[in-house]
């Protein structure tokens, strides 16, 4: 970017360069919870070996649904009055350090989670309130997207986060399994840490909370914290109050731009459907299509890979062509793909089509991101993407119900894939229906600004 221009600065100078490295930082550090406690790792130890003799006729791993379902409930009743408040206080950087430390005290509690059942509680009780806190965290970093890039550059701002989750997601989880899982016997991994008592799942939930604390550290240092730019009461309501700003501002969002509530309902639905391919992904691989369960973490790890560059090679499209245009294509992509899915069979197959899948997963996830920083308006990014949080977990159930739904009616897991495309279709039907962001606008000397909203 030229340094004459009047727009802000972007991805376009070491100042910023500096700053979107450090922003990606976070999204690396923060594969810590999702890939390893609440995916691959930890929640398997609470299932697997924890509650695996767990007393009565309730399973472990109902139990640890239950937590689950029962902290999205709580993140989406929180999660849009939280962001309103990050908006209106000037406190964003700051209360995304709160719920980061919050998150990495709770995981590294999992630590104390023995491999006993009377341990279970424990662990499910530090697994939901860290999935509750870490979610909540998500709301203002996403929301710093505005800060660290420009309209020239969100879309690849926006991907190169994602990117960043992915590639940190594989490196600490072979870190992991290398160090501390790999291997049989009573000891594990390079290090030769003993089972007993789990040590070496517990040891894992340990230098995951480290590897989160210390790259989640340069955002704080190198992106300035915004000032509030609301002058309404927002600032001083309380809890209650606050659910009663927000109503105001819904329903004054849907007489003057319904198209931002018609893209947070599209948006959720689709990106229910994206989460139900990495969710369902392992499961069809071992029972359809004949993977070795021990090849499923190759396939898990290839398919991260493929996702981050799609995200890095999505964001830049996202900036050329605009984020709806990457989204539709993506889903459309996967649409076929997952077509092509029903019909064929064997490893081969899987890992080829399996992985088309995959690699538009990311741009997807990224341009969705950034087609609401496009939408929202400058000082509402928190309470926007708070809604954008509390929708996608008000239809969470879509994937997983019609996956099963599928699956039970047909006697067949293959016919599960009929279910996710079913969301993913209905998903980029409703996209159709939302017009795209407004594309920035040149002025005669070469700078860009951003077109009014029409």
């Amino acid at each position: 970017m030229n340094a004459h221009t009047d727009v802000p600065t972007g991805i376009g100078t070491a100042t910023s360069r500096r700053q979107v490295f450090a922003w990606g930082l976070w999204d690396w550090g923060s594969a810590a919870f999702n890939a390893v406690i609440l995916t691959f790792v930890f929640s398997v130890y609470l299932t697997d070996a924890v509650g695996d003799d767990l007393p009565g006729s309730v399973s472990a791993s109902t139990w640890l649904g239950w937590s689950l379902g029962i902290a999205g409930f709580v993140i989406a009743v929180t999660a849009p009055v939280t962001g309103q408040k990050y908006d209106a206080t000037g406190r964003r950087k700051r209360s995304l350090g709160v719920l980061t430390f919050a998150t990495v005290v709770l995981m590294a509690a999992m630590f104390f989670v023995r491999d006993d059942h009377h341990y279970l509680w424990l662990g499910l009780v530090l697994l939901g309130a860290g999935s509750v806190i870490f979610e909540l965290a998500q709301v203002p970093y996403n929301a710093m997207l505005r800060q660290v890039s420009t309209d020239d550059t969100v879309g690849r701002v926006s991907g190169f986060g994602w990117s960043m989750g992915y590639f940190g997601g594989i490196v600490l989880l072979l870190l992991c399994y290398l160090g501390f899982i790999s291997g049989d016997g009573d000891t594990r991994g390079l290090l030769s840490i003993t089972t007993d008592g789990g040590l070496n799942i517990r040891l894992v939930a340990l230098f995951a909370a480290v590897w989160f604390a210390v790259f989640a550290l340069p955002v704080f240092f190198a992106v300035p914290e915004k000032p509030h730019v609301r002058a309404d009461d927002t600032r001083r309501a309380g809890f209650v109050e606050s659910y009663r700003v927000l109503w105001r501002d819904v329903r004054e969002l849907w007489a003057e731009d319904r198209r931002t509530v018609g893209y947070l309902v599209a948006s959720a639905i689709f990106r229910d459907g994206l989460a139900g391919v990495f969710t369902f992904g392992a499961v069809l691989a071992v029972t359809v299509y004949g993977i070795d369960a021990g090849d499923v973490l190759l396939f898990g790890v290839a398919a991260n890979v493929v996702a981050a560059l799609g995200a890095l090679a999505g964001g830049r499209a996202d900036d050329r062509v605009g984020p709806k245009t990457v989204i539709v294509v993506s889903l459309a992509a996967m649409i076929v793909a997952g077509i092509v899915l029903l019909m064929v069979s064997g490893p081969l197959m899987f890992w080829v089509f399996g992985l088309v899948l995959c690699v538009f997963v990311g741009p997807a996830q990224a341009s969705a991101r950034t087609f609401l920083t496009h939408l929202t308006p400058p000082g509402r990014e928190g309470q926007l993407f708070g809604l954008y949080a509390t929708t996608g977990r008000a239809v969470s159930f879509l994937a997983p119900s019609l996956f099963g739904f599928f699956a039970w009616w047909f006697g067949a897991d293959r016919a599960g894939i009929v279910g996710l495309l079913l969301v993913l279709a209905v998903g980029l039907a409703a996209l159709s229906m939302v017009r795209a962001p407004e594309r920035p606008a040149r002025h005669d000397d070469g700078a860009r600004r951003t077109a009014p909203s029409t």
